[in-house]
């Protein structure tokens, strides 16, 4: 087992015996090729590219001897990534390549930590174009959008209605409302809705009315202009979809599902996500993934894909136009170098692997030589979400808090009003009629003067008349 001093100093050039995995598929993380002409294996691959980096990081110097060994996936055989590993210490000092860091691994090795990105994902086939039905014309809005509607056009037709039902008493103003004289029970509804249409100026006639239909009118014109824009939106935009949602949708309709031959992947669905056993095949490579996704559940493929991200990220870049990454990410550690158990070369390599990973620019240019662009992953994979392109009330909720205070306000001021109007009107009735004087009596304007021997009797311009003594 390779040892590594405290003083870095002291050290001279430590030799490393590297494993790395040899096997078809997904030779993007790593390569491996006979040269003939100097009759030596050739390495490549994305892992192998971070661990020459992760080499180059460290504060001692390492000579590499890098030797291969052949994986056989199929089922029964004995020459597994657990038996790679399985070859430390005896054979390798350090083993190389898209090796996942699992709790039953570390029980006889080491792991660094990880370089890749961590999770297990489903791809599956995106769905192009537009679903239009002859109800697509309610989509734009959600159901409790549209009841929130409803609901506040009854509140302001009947807000109106009780502030406009004193309008025959309120001085100076048209005792023949229009408003009044068409409003009924059935109408309350109708009336907000053909205003927010077709508005009218003198529709009401009390200004606490009109200041409403205003408050009314602005919330209406934002609703219908985020219609139209969400409508168009839906008629026009390609809807990129998945094909498939939901693993209750996997599992209820009894859909083939795939992963990568070997992989905890398969422990993960059977153990975790509750899928049938009989249901799940096994695929070596990038090019099987494709043609069982092409042929789908029914023509004898698969209608999803689960595997970590890394290698869906490898398939989506060579085939990722038609494809994406959706559901939920279900936890894996990622990819690490692996070392004897209890090595303390563990903690430099580790170290390294933070210093590489935290320079962008390095990781960039790896990445890209093996995945293409991010931009173009990113943009490939994008995060699809099982919710409905309809707008909800919680988009609103802001608009509809103001109208409901604007409308009770205004219901307020209208009823303080009405009350103090009132109020000064049973005064006035109390003062003329129940506090007046017994000689005083009541006659036209017209009839000014009644003179009599005692007296006079003179009437105000009120209609009082009062005696005056001569």
């Amino acid at each position: 087992m390779q040892t590594v001093s405290t003083n870095a100093n002291e050290i001279g050039v430590i030799k490393l015996r590297v494993g790395v995995p040899k096997k078809e598929g997904f030779t993007q993380f790593v390569n491996v090729v006979w040269d003939s002409h100097e009759n030596k294996y050739n390495v490549s691959g994305y892992c192998m590219d971070v661990f020459n980096a992760v080499v180059s990081n460290l504060t001692f110097k390492v000579s590499l001897q890098i030797e291969p060994y052949d994986i056989d996936d199929s089922k029964g055989s004995t020459r597994t990534y657990d038996s790679l590993l399985h070859q430390i210490p005896v054979k390798y000092d350090v083993v190389v390549g898209d090796i996942t860091i699992l709790a039953h691994r570390a029980q006889f090795v080491d792991f660094t930590l990880p370089y890749t990105a961590l999770g297990v994902r489903m791809l599956v086939p995106v769905v192009h174009g537009r679903h239009q039905t002859m109800w697509i014309f309610v989509k734009p809005f959600s159901w409790d959008l549209w009841l929130s509607i409803l609901i506040i056009s009854v509140l302001i037709g009947f807000v109106i209605l009780i502030m406009e039902r004193n309008v025959r008493i309120v001085p100076h103003q048209n005792q023949s409302s229009p408003y009044r004289q068409q409003l009924n029970a059935i109408t309350i509804l109708w009336f907000p809705i053909s205003q927010a249409i077709l508005p009218e100026r003198h529709v009401v006639a009390k200004k606490c009315s009109r200041f409403v239909l205003m408050v009314w009118l602005l919330l209406a014109f934002v609703l219908m202009q985020s219609y139209t824009a969400n409508l168009t939106s839906i008629l026009t935009v390609d809807q990129i979809q998945p094909s498939s949602l939901t693993l209750n949708d996997l599992r209820k309709h009894g859909y083939y599902v795939g992963y990568q031959n070997g992989s905890f992947v398969y422990h993960l669905l059977v153990q975790q996500l509750q899928f049938d056993p009989s249901m799940l095949k096994a695929y070596d490579n990038i090019d099987d993934y494709h043609d069982a996704l092409k042929r789908g559940s029914q023509g004898g493929g698969v209608i999803a894909i689960f595997d970590e991200v890394p290698y869906l990220n490898a398939y989506l870049h060579k085939f990722g136009s038609n494809y994406i990454k959706a559901g939920s990410t279900y936890r894996s550690e990622g990819f690490g170098f692996v070392f004897p158990y209890n090595s303390n070369l563990t903690a430099h390599f580790s170290r390294a692997i933070l210093n590489v990973t935290d320079n962008y620019y390095l990781m960039h240019k790896i990445e890209e030589k093996y995945f293409g662009r991010n931009e173009e992953v990113q943009k490939q994979s994008v995060q699809v979400s099982s919710a409905s392109p309809s707008l909800t009330f919680h988009s609103f909720a802001g608009l509809f808090l103001i109208t409901g205070i604007s409308i009770l306000l205004a219901l307020f001021v209208s009823e303080i009003l009405i009350c103090q109007k009132s109020i000064s009107m049973v005064r006035e009735y109390i003062q003329r009629y129940l506090l007046r004087s017994p000689t005083e009596a009541r006659v036209h304007p017209n009839d000014i003067h009644l003179t009599q021997q005692q007296g006079t009797y003179q009437a105000d311009q009120g209609g009082i008349i009062r005696y005056i003594n001569n």
